[in-house]
């Protein structure tokens, strides 16, 4: 009765004990259930992580794999390119360091090809705004620079028959004139003088084959290009065989034998006859200075023979002096002594500047004879001689460079011209002769006002239909 009673009254704690072991069992099933979502998630997780991770590691194998075949690759080239240098090397006869400076010297020169189209083009802008201002400032420096004293050493007046005869010489459009001045290397000055036409060229061999040339021409009256080269050589003829006849006529002035004499020696001597040296010519100086010479060797007791054609001889340096490099007493010696001059002559030459001691009679009297006829008063213009000698040196400076085949100092030596060979120089390189022409004449030179330095490149094609 007891139990019922108690069973009874522990009813509802029972109940109640049974509805929460239900609902604890509820949740440890569905966190249980939740764990397994849980660990089934995390395996998919795993299961992608670890197929990642298999990629990674094949393409990291890949990669290795790829890493030496590039290597490999590399290696291969390194020696292709080895291979292919030494194969160049043998075919061009370079090494690569030479080859390399050649490729710098080529890329240097076409730099400077390039440098020069440039300044050539900049140049052409400037020109063309100040043309007129730069004739005005040539003109006023010529006007201010010739002197009487110079005009007259380097000037010579021909004069013509009537006035027509000056637009025959200038030709349509100056085309004769231009011919003229580009054929014989002297300026034809036509001014409004009447019946008179003027020569001026520093060089008188040169202004000698001019004059003979217009000579002619007025003479025939047939005035165009080609007449006027034609002329021209007849006429360097013609003053060849006067220089060779001046020269003998200078032997025999002396009382020496013609035949005796190298006929190289004879022409040389005779060229002299044009040349002057501070406005006195050179062959009367020659020929004074051996009767002098004579006269004292006579009055010593000296050969005189000897002593005359040595003193002759001493100045022939000055034919050559602008051709060859050195001064003219050592160009003459050598000039003699290889056409068979006798040892004391040799000396003799070489030795009457002082430039060499005179240790023989025969050079001293020489030096005695040189200093009594070149110290007379009137006898010399020094600013003459200077004059000569800067328009020589303006022509070997420009005749020094490559591919040029002629150069005249013109217009009293405020212009030079140079003609090239159009087959070795382009018109670029042309530029850059003019331009490195007018630097070495600034830096060498000194002149009043300024020169102009004209590159001339003509080609010509001649045939003959038969």
């Amino acid at each position: 009765m007891s139990i019922a009673a108690g069973t009874g009254s522990g009813s509802p704690m029972l109940l109640a004990a049974l509805v929460l072991a239900g609902a604890l069992g509820l949740v440890v099933a569905a966190a249980w259930l939740m764990v397994r979502q849980r660990r089934a998630e995390l395996d998919r997780r795993e299961e992608r992580l670890m197929a990642e991770l298999h990629r990674l590691h094949s393409q990291e194998d890949e990669l290795a794999a790829r890493t030496v075949e590039a290597e490999q690759l590399r290696t291969e080239l390194g020696e292709l390119a080895a291979e292919r240098r030494r194969s160049l090397e043998r075919t061009a006869g370079l090494t690569a360091d030479q080859a390399r400076a050649e490729l710098v010297r080529a890329e240097q020169s076409a730099a400077r090809r390039e440098a020069a189209v440039s300044v050539r083009e900049i140049e052409r802008q400037a020109k063309a705004d100040g043309e007129q201002r730069a004739r005005e400032i040539i003109a006023s420096s010529i006007q201010r620079l010739a002197s009487e004293q110079t005009a007259d050493t380097v000037v010579t007046a021909f004069p013509l028959p009537n006035e027509e005869m000056k637009g025959r010489i200038i030709g349509k459009e100056g085309r004769n004139i231009r011919a003229f001045e580009a054929v014989t290397g002297v300026n034809l000055i036509v001014d409004d003088t009447p019946g008179l036409v003027q020569l001026s060229c520093f060089d008188p061999v040169r202004r000698e084959a001019a004059r003979l040339t217009l000579e002619a021409l007025v003479a025939d009256g047939r005035i165009h290009p080609l007449r006027i080269e034609e002329a021209h050589g007849r006429s360097s003829e013609e003053v060849e065989r006067l220089c060779v006849r001046a020269g003998e006529d200078a032997l025999l002035a002396i009382g020496a034998a013609t035949g005796e004499t190298a006929p190289e020696l004879v022409r040389t001597l005779g060229t002299l006859r044009y040349r002057s040296s501070y406005g006195q010519n050179v062959l009367g100086h020659l020929v004074e200075s051996a009767h002098i010479a004579g006269m004292m060797a006579a009055e010593l007791g000296v050969d005189p023979e000897l002593v005359k054609r040595a003193a002759l001889l001493h100045d022939i340096g000055k034919a050559l002096s602008h051709r060859v490099p050195g001064g003219h007493a050592a160009i003459g010696a050598e000039f003699a002594r290889r056409h068979g001059e006798s040892a004391e002559v040799v000396h003799a030459i070489e030795a009457h500047h002082g430039e060499v001691e005179p240790r023989t009679v025969e050079a001293v009297l020489t030096q005695a004879a040189d200093a009594c006829s070149g110290g007379r008063p009137g006898a010399r213009r020094e600013s003459v001689e200077a004059y000569v000698r800067r328009l020589e040196r303006l022509e070997e400076i420009a005749r020094s460079h490559d591919g040029v085949s002629k150069v005249f100092a013109m217009q009293a030596g405020r212009e030079v011209r140079v003609m090239v060979q159009p087959d070795v120089v382009d018109d670029v390189r042309a530029q850059v002769i003019a331009r490195e022409v007018a630097k070495q004449v600034r830096e060498e030179l000194t002149y009043p006002g300024q020169i102009r330095i004209t590159v001339v490149r003509e080609s010509r094609a001649t045939e003959f239909a038969r």
